[in-house]
């Protein structure tokens, strides 16, 4: 074969063996001989292979779970919680730079800034707070992280398991707390009728023509029933009258 073909074709696999396509969403770290040259933005790039490499970082808000951390609350309740963590990286050289594997040192920060903040409350601010308890995990890995070019976007607390015993002896409080409040408005109802009866009986001592308007529905509503029979004690005119006082002359 001729030889300059042969050279042809190697030049040619060397020049396509360093074209290299970085996406928007991503920036590369571009090495020379292993020293940092620059920061490679999107598009199409060509490096010098064997000479150049480079390291893709993705600058996307990145999300991964927390592990399930075995937590004791400041009221001795032993509890498990895991979470999320949504970060994204500002600066891609620290990002390289500064730290070995940023996911894992980010992981190992969350997992230990939950143990603490939860660590330092009782149970019952981590059930109804847990938004709160986030922006305390948050800022803790915040604080190290900054100094890695990665912001932490936010923490969520995702679930808590609590020990058998403990979820039956929070069950009970929950029905005996709606068993109260159901007492209460019951209560309250029936204050509310004796109120109106009261008021009722006031206007209906009032005018004497009410107590007969009131008997006279009586019986409408006990004429409903077909097979009723309705017997008087004794005579309407007995239902005391009162009678108005005259004015003296």
């Amino acid at each position: 074969m001729n030889p300059y073909i042969i050279f042809g074709v190697i030049v040619g696999l060397f020049l396509l063996s360093g074209i290299r396509i970085i996406f928007e969403y991503k920036r590369a770290i571009k090495f020379r001989f292993g020293k940092y040259i620059k920061t490679l933005k999107p598009g199409f790039r060509w490096i010098i292979p064997i000479i150049e490499t480079i390291q893709v970082v993705d600058i996307r808000v990145i999300t991964f779970n927390i592990d399930s951390q075995e937590v004791m609350t400041e009221d001795n309740v032993p509890c498990s919680i895991d979470g999320v963590v949504f970060f994204k990286i500002n600066d891609p050289e620290k990002a390289v730079l500064e730290v070995e594997e940023y996911k894992f040192a980010i992981t190992q920060l969350s997992q230990a800034a939950l143990r603490d903040v939860c660590g330092k409350v009782e149970l019952d601010t981590i059930l109804s707070k847990r938004e709160e308890m986030g922006k305390n995990i948050k800022e803790i890995v915040e604080q190290e992280t900054k100094e890695w070019g990665i912001v932490i976007s936010d923490v969520k607390i995702k679930d808590i398991q609590l020990p058998e015993n403990m979820r039956r002896m929070m069950a009970n409080q929950a029905e005996a707390e709606r068993s109260r409040r159901a007492r209460i408005i019951l209560a309250l109802a029936e204050e509310q009728a004796a109120g109106k009866l009261l008021e009722a009986g006031k206007l209906i001592d009032k005018s004497p023509s009410a107590i007969k308007l009131r008997l006279y529905q009586t019986l409408s509503n006990i004429a409903a029933e077909k097979n009723s029979t309705i017997l008087f004690p004794f005579p309407e005119e007995v239902l005391p009258v009162k009678k108005r006082k005259s004015k003296k002359s």
